[in-house]
């Protein structure tokens, strides 16, 4: 076991990514003493492994303890320890959101769906439809005629984006964006989503409140 654990970390650290099919990954996930040892050795060096079973790849990822020992010596560990601007992040989060949330919709109703046409007892068990087939793209000329003035216009829209694809966030495909490795790995979801579902519906329902006294009084004006 002492050298497909010393393989798995090695590969982890060196590609940034395993995937979930690789054999050593799918050990790393079914096979608690693996498991626990691997978590032992990670955590020994200030890591942790990173994964989610929506998402295709395991990484690995800075303990919360060693964030600030790493990269408290700047400002930008506050916001992000990428490197990114705050325009960076922001196109970040808009991809995330874009992406990833309609993708988890797609995945909860598949499992959904599947768990009440299922007689058998392990039904429940089987593995979470990932890939092309429940993520899709967004068009970059859509996101940039939508947000590309907000976020600094084109030059810093194509530098971030690059950024973002060099990350593995995203991956640049005939001019669309395609969900990268870790997009769905480092972002929590649990966290990110409701602030930005709740955040979204609470401003379109108080732009709509906001609204109705003079929507009340052109309707009396046009009478």
């Amino acid at each position: 076991m002492d050298i497909e654990l010393k393989t798995l970390t090695a590969r982890l650290l060196a590609h940034r990514v395993v995937s979930r099919s690789d054999p050593l990954a799918r050990r790393a996930l079914l096979d608690d003493i693996f498991r626990n040892e691997l978590d032992r050795r990670l955590a020994e060096v200030g890591l942790r492994l990173v994964e989610n079973p929506y998402a295709e790849h395991i990484a690995v990822a800075l303990l919360p303890p060693m964030i600030e020992p790493v990269f408290g010596a700047g400002d930008s560990w506050v916001n992000n320890n990428l490197g990114l601007p705050r325009d960076g992040v922001a196109l970040l989060v808009i991809l995330w959101a874009q992406i990833i949330l309609p993708k988890r919709e797609r995945q909860i109703a598949r499992v959904e769906a599947g768990r009440e046409g299922q007689g058998d007892m392990f039904g429940a068990q089987k593995p979470v439809e990932t890939g092309e087939t429940v993520s899709t793209g967004v068009s970059e000329d859509a996101l940039y005629a939508d947000f590309g003035k907000a976020l600094g216009g084109r030059t810093r829209f194509n530098a971030n984006l690059g950024r973002l694809a060099n990350l593995g966030f995203v991956i640049r495909r005939n001019r669309m964006l395609l969900e990268g490795p870790m997009l769905d790995l480092m972002i929590d979801y649990s966290q990110m989503a409701p602030r930005i579902i709740e955040g979204a519906l609470a401003d379109v329902l108080g732009r709509r409140q906001a609204l109705t006294p003079q929507a009340a009084d052109d309707s009396v004006e046009g009478d």
